[in-house]
């Protein structure tokens, strides 16, 4: 029994372990698409597995992947389609865990516009924010229904999407999140209507995921910080008011009827299991790109994303 007291006496005394720390930069600010990141944090998973995570939201949405690949943060939020462009231009980046298991990039036209079908833009007006991805998407739908890209005008919108197509600049978008942009032009009174891209040819992807500089990581925190994030997502699924909740509670911007909406429709699209993958899912959208015209060759999806579990 003295051994005992002794024992705990000397626990008690021992200074709480120095928690390991790491950088996230987000791909946009923070928004329910983020929420396994944020209940994470919010509910002390991180810390529970030795982590002291900062989460970045990035002032230029596209320079994340290219600050982990220079080795300025851990992880970074990033897309799947764009991992495999980046993969070819060389930068030293791979796949090492999925926040958003399905796509939610979606055509988007009016709902009680002229536009009924795909085959109904040709001649029109198609909105758009990043180039590349998109015109393969937009190849592979439109050409489902006789049509070609050189049959419609591409207009770069930047990035306001929804507000282009309700006020009539163009006659359908590429690139709108079905979780936000539909509920966006639902609340506004101009409802919109989606052709889902993976029901339309489009190998089906995930639309978000972590990155990481393979070259510089820490194969132990990257999977610690995926145990975390899955409890979260655990406790989402389980609890989707209480999260929303916990998630709204981190700032008023959040506390609107567009993101709780969001929030609602994001859940059951967030990945149960995040250091998991299909490695076929990978394969034939590499094989897509490259049919596409967008790659020149095709990688292994060895070189693509990695099991940092088994590391």
């Amino acid at each position: 029994m003295k051994h005992l007291i002794t024992a705990l006496a000397l626990l008690a005394a021992t200074p709480a372990l120095a928690q390991d720390k790491m950088t996230l930069l987000l791909d946009w600010f923070i928004n329910p698409d983020h929420g396994p990141i944020i209940v994470a944090q919010e509910k002390g998973y991180f810390a529970e597995r030795g982590l002291e995570v900062e989460i970045v939201a990035p002032a230029d949405p596209s320079a994340p992947p290219r600050l982990v690949a220079a080795g300025q943060a851990d992880l970074a939020v990033s897309y799947q389609p764009q991992l495999h462009l980046q993969i070819h231009e060389g930068l030293p980046l791979k796949r090492v865990g999925t926040l958003v298991a399905t796509p939610l990039n979606c055509l988007l036209v009016l709902e009680n516009g002229p536009i009924k079908s795909p085959a109904d833009l040709k001649g029109k007006k198609i909105g758009f924010s990043v180039a590349g991805v998109e015109e393969a998407i937009l190849t592979t739908v439109l050409g489902k229904y006789g049509v070609a890209l050189s049959d419609v005008e591409m207009i770069n919108v930047n990035f306001s999407l929804s507000p282009a197509l309700m006020s009539g600049q163009v006659d359908a978008v590429i690139g709108a999140y079905r979780n936000f942009e539909l509920n966006q032009m639902d609340i506004e009174g101009e409802p919109g209507r989606c052709f889902y891209i993976e029901e339309e040819g489009v190998p089906s992807y995930d639309e978000l995921i972590y990155v990481a500089n393979p070259e510089r990581m820490d194969a132990d925190k990257i999977a610690r910080f995926l145990e975390a994030t899955e409890k979260a997502t655990q406790f989402i699924v389980n609890n989707p008011q209480a999260s929303w909740e916990i998630f709204a509670a981190t700032s008023p911007e959040l506390q609107d009827e567009l993101n709780k909406r969001a929030w609602a429709n994001t859940l059951p699209r967030f990945a149960l299991r995040p250091a998991g993958f299909d490695a076929g899912r990978y394969a034939r959208f590499e094989a897509f790109l490259k049919d596409t015209g967008l790659i020149d060759s095709v990688n292994p999806v060895s070189a693509i994303t990695i099991d940092v579990t088994a590391e």
